[in-house]
């Protein structure tokens, strides 16, 4: 079934320009399809695609690292080591930033727990107040 950009950019939550951006950049896995008014015609398969190039997007990954992902898998078979290594790569970027911001939430944490223990007793002229000692 042929689906209109505005379908697409409904269907897959990005907008018009965002869609626009992806064919110029070469993120779509296959190239985007015409009509011979000049309309793009996209399809099911490429809105499976937008849903992981906007998760490796959201996930930190380059548009220059996503379009050398899409190369290679327009090359076809003879590659996959390359693409595996690629996606690899980015697996380890990822897992780094999830031990980053679980350092940071448990930071959060201790400060919301001290914050309500302070609250709790009555004490909150003690949070952060650099003239007491005792300021959290």
């Amino acid at each position: 079934m042929d689906l209109s950009i505005g379908e697409v950019a409904q269907r897959s939550g990005l907008s018009v320009d965002a869609l626009r951006f992806y064919e110029r950049e070469g993120l779509f896995a296959n190239p985007v399809r015409r009509r011979s008014n000049g309309r793009r015609v996209y399809h099911e398969e490429d809105l499976e695609w937008l849903a992981i190039c906007t998760k490796l997007r959201s996930s930190g990954m380059p548009v220059a690292v996503i379009r050398q992902y899409v190369e290679l898998a327009r090359q076809g078979t003879g590659n996959e080591r390359e693409r595996l290594e690629l996606l690899r790569r980015h697996q380890e970027h990822v897992e780094a930033q999830i031990r980053e911001l679980q350092g940071t939430l448990d930071v959060m944490r201790e400060k919301v727990r001290i914050y309500e223990e302070h609250l709790a007793r009555g004490e909150a002229d003690r949070l952060w107040n650099p003239s007491h000692p005792d300021s959290a």
